[in-house]
């Protein structure tokens, strides 16, 4: 935060940091590209972390749990039952639960990074991860539709039940654009911008500190305790919204998949 600050202090203005502050030099650069970045060392760190943790709990099953494979199984019975069982259903959810379960956790401790100190990266605040993960997703829930009902999917998807004939032709673009366009941008992009503009604020504060302290004025000096107050409750927000992304983008998960098993019915 200091080398953001000081080009600010040296002019007598603050110039806030901007999205280029938040792409780091790659850890291990080659050729043209950024090379090996912190966000994939992030990444792999993640894994890591959530088979470390599981693999834990689950080595000792006992009748009686202890608190690691408790917790264990309280995070994966959050993802089964509250996720998976409640918008899926009870005949069709447990063959998605893996899915489910892996993407919110994975979500989760990348979304989290971004509120560790020294860290403060959360993974996701770059499109790339963001846009991988709507991809997959994107796949698998089209994949779902055309093994469960077959090319009748894509009509299932777009021509809605009970709508007059007359109306279809405005409602099936619609409906194609709105499905099969817009769904998948929009899954993508709302985690990665909130993860984005949360990070950025906090650099915004944390520098807009940095600035009003370094100044001779005292009200100014007085001035950043105010931002101080702000910027923690700012903080807390951020990392409730960390960990409510990865529960919306799990629960879209499993409504894009139970609207693919359920295409007929809709």
């Amino acid at each position: 935060m200091i080398a953001l600050a000081l080009p600010a202090q040296d002019s007598g203005t603050f110039t806030p940091p901007g999205i280029d502050q938040m792409h780091l030099p790659a850890i291990l650069p080659w050729g043209a590209s950024d090379g090996f970045s912190k966000q994939m060392l992030l990444v792999i760190l993640s894994v890591v972390l959530i088979a470390t943790f599981f693999i834990a709990a689950a080595r000792k099953q006992q009748l009686v749990p202890g608190k690691l494979q408790f917790a264990g199984e309280m995070a994966y019975g959050f993802v089964r039952n509250s996720i998976a069982k409640d918008i899926i259903g009870g005949r069709d959810f447990m063959k998605y639960v893996p899915l489910l379960f892996t993407l919110f956790f994975f979500i989760l401790v990348n979304n989290i990074y971004g509120a560790i100190p020294v860290i403060q990266l959360p993974s996701f605040s770059h499109v790339g991860g963001a846009y991988v993960l709507a991809a997959v997703v994107y796949v698998t829930w089209i994949g779902i539709g055309i093994k469960k009902n077959g090319l009748k999917y894509f009509k299932l998807a777009t021509v809605p039940s009970g709508v007059p004939w007359f109306i279809l032709p405005i409602v099936v673009p619609i409906e194609i654009i709105s499905n099969f366009l817009v769904r998948p941008v929009t899954h993508s992009l709302r985690l990665f911008a909130t993860m984005m503009a949360g990070h950025l604020i906090v650099m915004i504060a944390g520098s807009g500190i940095e600035f009003l302290v370094s100044q001779e004025n005292v009200l100014l000096k007085g001035a950043s305790v105010l931002v101080l107050v702000g910027a923690i409750a700012m903080y807390m927000l951020e990392a409730l919204i960390m960990v409510l992304q990865a529960y919306v983008f799990t629960l879209l998960t499993a409504i894009y998949i139970e609207g693919a098993l359920h295409a007929d019915s809709h």
